[in-house]
């Protein structure tokens, strides 16, 4: 999926549950990040503290969703006031972005620092945001040490850096102990009943949905569903690349060894993953609506008890798995798998540590003293604002062991689940979407920096069904089901940008269109006509500028992992 598409949410799942899952043993050593020193985090907090600043209050736009509020009357907020004398007047989107980003560079009035999520790019073009590279250099030792491994992924064509991304890594990479990125997910009383067994293949996965849906053929079941609506459609041609043993990079599968990058919309991946929907739906196994339901009408169907199974991300089906587990029924709880196409294999579901360089907070051309904010983003990022920002106050929203570990209590899980204390905390705003460590980053002493990769956070929020079950197969956590996934400097492929108008750009709006145009036809058409429409469907898109955008897709992942290796 592009990135455009990702972010939206991605990261509010990302956020809800930590997004970003990866999982790695060594992850974090082969990345220019590895190079930040944990030890030396605080170094900038170290001389003697100046005279407090005068009280002055900044203007920011986030482009997610969120309640507008001041920074300081948050919790957290209130202690970073403290230490700055600064306030946020926090504004988030409401109605259409292109709207609200056209009305801004139409009026050339922004806010002093902006987060412009998809609409990144035409901020930058429309030069809406100030250069901070000298900023950096004399205000800002926090920010250097953090990004400046990062700093030819980050500036632009000019040389200048416009905007810091969320996602650098600091320390040694930690993985996401939960699964917020793609799996197939199957009902736990599916996997009860037939006795929790080992699930690896699409075949394995298709019977045990098949066989339990026939048991229970009058409960009106639903074998399996898919989202379709709006930019969220790549929760159902996803699945082929994943089942191939590929993570998500888009439109694109990369080879390891050579970087070439070969389109999947039109392989035989795709087709076996949409003859199997087709088999599912001549079997009345296939949620027919899935194909024109909306998002919110999608959530309803996994939160209602008959959906079966499913693929999507764990961070865009977050609302549904919280409000399931709140209404307390494990039955209908779902489990991730990592499914693929056949028993050789290796899944590849987990992300490798990796660098979105196309997302993230710039201080704009109206901003009143650009100065005064930097040195506020800078006091972001010491160890000790980023355990401020992402764990909240100790003894309140976390707790430390004997051995220094930190850990949430139940109680204190549960707080942070009702989104309204976590905005009071402040962690609802702070977590995401400033200057930070990456969501993958660990603190010196070992300690998580985001609470969602802490091991000890995720068992503590298990109940005891989900314990006993994840014993079952041998695993403490969700994401020891899954392989580690393989070192990808370029990794995610979708963060590259392709220039507006290009052959390269233009195929991937067109190809969208095409699969859009055909999926539904395919997979809800009689079994005798698949392959008659199968081959119709790739005669019209391999008249898509396919080799042009393979070939710029490979020239620029090359040029990606050059920038990265320095």
């Amino acid at each position: 999926m592009t990135k455009k598409r990702w972010l939206m949410a991605t990261f509010a799942s990302v956020i809800a549950i930590s997004l970003i899952g990866c999982s790695s043993n060594n992850g974090g050593n082969n990345t220019p990040a590895a190079k930040n020193d944990p030890a030396a985090n605080n170094a900038a907090t170290a001389e003697p503290a100046a005279a407090k600043p005068d009280p002055v209050t900044f203007t920011y736009f986030n482009a997610t969703a969120n309640k507008d509020t001041d920074s300081n009357k948050t919790e957290v907020g209130k202690v970073l006031e403290d230490q700055t004398g600064v306030n946020f007047k926090m504004e988030f989107l409401v109605g259409d972005l292109n709207t609200k980003i056209g009305t801004m560079i139409a009026s050339n009035e922004y806010p002093d620092v902006i987060s412009p999520d998809a609409g990144i790019d035409k901020i930058v073009e429309a030069e809406a945001l100030i250069p901070l590279n000298d900023l950096i250099d004399q205000f800002a030792p926090n920010i250097k040490r953090v990004y400046e491994p990062y700093y030819n992924l980050m500036k632009a064509e000019d040389g200048n850096i416009y905007f810091l991304p969320f996602s650098p890594l600091v320390g040694e990479f930690i993985p996401a102990p939960n699964i917020d990125q793609g799996a197939f997910w199957i009902q736990n009383r599916v996997l009860k009943e037939a006795g929790y067994p080992k699930v690896k293949t699409l075949d394995e996965y298709i019977k045990l949905i098949t066989d339990y849906a026939a048991a229970h053929a009058d409960e009106d079941l639903i074998g399996m569903t898919t989202l379709t609506h709006d930019w969220r459609f790549f929760a159902a041609t996803n699945p082929p690349n994943h089942m191939a043993g590929y993570p998500n990079d888009g439109e694109v599968q990369v080879d390891l060894a050579t970087m070439d990058a070969k389109v999947y919309g039109n392989n035989e991946d795709t087709k076996r993953w949409m003859k199997t929907l087709n088999d599912l739906n001549t079997a009345k196994l296939f949620d027919k609506s899935s194909v024109v339901d909306n998002y919110d009408q999608y959530l309803a169907k996994l939160t209602g008890g008959k959906v079966l199974g499913f693929f999507d991300y764990g961070w865009q089906i977050n609302q549904a798995t919280q409000t399931l587990k709140a209404n307390g029924n494990d039955d209908l709880e779902y489990f991730p798998l990592p499914i693929v196409f056949d028993g050789s294999i290796k899944d590849q579901y987990l992300e490798p540590a990796s660098f979105v360089n196309n997302r993230g907070i710039g201080i704009t051309v109206s901003a009143k003293d650009p100065e005064r904010i930097i040195k506020y983003f800078d006091n972001l990022l010491t160890d000790e604002n980023q355990l401020l920002t992402r764990w909240g106050i100790e003894g309140k929203h976390y707790t430390k062991d004997a051995n220094g570990r930190l850990y949430r209590t139940a109680e204190q899980i549960a707080q942070l689940q009702n989104n309204d204390y976590k905005r009071e905390s402040g962690i609802g705003y702070y977590e995401y979407y400033w200057p930070m460590y990456g969501q993958g980053s660990s603190f010196a002493d070992g300690n998580a920096v985001d609470p969602g990769r802490q091991p000890e956070v995720a068992q503590a929020s298990y109940s005891a069904a989900e314990k006993e079950r994840l014993e079952k197969y041998g695993v403490k956590t969700y994401a020891e089901m899954f392989a580690a996934p393989d070192e990808r400097p370029w990794y995610p492929a979708w963060s590259i940008a392709l220039e507006q108008g290009s052959d390269a750009q233009i195929y991937g709006v067109k190809k969208t269109d095409l699969l859009r145009k055909y999926f539904a036809k395919i997979v809800l058409a009689p079994a005798s006509d698949f392959d008659k429409l199968w081959d119709e469907y790739v005669a019209e898109y391999n008249k898509l500028t396919v080799a042009e955008y393979e070939k710029t897709m490979t020239e620029e992942i090359k040029k990606k992992v050059e920038k990265i290796k320095g």
